[in-house]
């Protein structure tokens, strides 16, 4: 599977190009109404559940018998429980750093499309078979410091896929499909599975509202 899949990263060029494809993106998925969106609930993979109060910037994950209610913007503020019960000391800790990363990681497979303007990312234009591909790296902020994805887009900006450099994935340039979407009830488009190799991400119970 290596020798098969594995791409060295393309290289592109940065500047108003690359960011006019981005922006044609963010307008194909409507953005606006994105942004606009308070609130995001999701199940990823029937493993984990979240529930989003995104214009307060907090979260509840639940998996198996816990919860977490993450403050995103204040760390120190976020809460654990066990059974409904709120657990402090190492307990606590460390069931906000399993949330903090399942957050990171499955809010990444539904939202990633809005974050190619967040900062601590570089954005270029790469041309493959006289198409033009967008291709954005986190410096900072992403899964990992120095990921990249390479997004493919329809005629009207819409992704279909995307190609991935990561540090979690043994294998560099695997592909994941974007073309399962759904239109939430404040507008916003949000994935519902991605297919990765032979396997599928499965995105469901999804809401968004104003």
């Amino acid at each position: 599977m290596f020798f098969k899949y594995n791409e060295t990263l393309p290289i592109g060029k940065s500047g108003e190009q690359a960011d006019l494809l981005a922006h044609k993106m963010l307008t194909a998925l409507n953005h606006e109404a994105y942004k606009n969106t308070n609130y995001i609930e999701w199940t990823y993979k029937k493993r984990r559940h979240y529930e989003w109060e995104k214009s307060k910037n907090i979260c509840h994950v639940y998996w198996k018998e816990y919860k977490v209610s993450l403050d995103l913007n204040d760390p120190s503020n976020s809460k654990a429980f066990v059974h409904s019960f709120i657990v402090e000391s190492d307990i606590s800790k460390e069931l906000i750093t399993k949330a903090q990363s399942y957050f990171k990681r499955d809010s990444f497979w539904l939202i990633a499309p809005y974050t190619v303007f967040n900062e601590g990312t570089q954005r270029k234009v790469v041309t493959i078979n006289n198409k033009e591909a967008l291709l954005v790296t986190y410096t900072s902020g992403g899964l990992a410091s120095g990921d990249s994805y390479l997004w493919f887009l329809d005629n009207n900006g819409k992704p279909k896929s995307f190609k991935m450099w990561t540090s979690v994935l043994p294998i560099n340039g695997l592909e994941a499909t974007w073309s399962d979407w759904t239109t939430t009830e404040s507008g916003a488009l949000l994935p519902t599975f991605h297919k990765l190799l032979i396997t599928g991400l499965e995105i469901s119970a999804i809401k968004g509202t104003l």
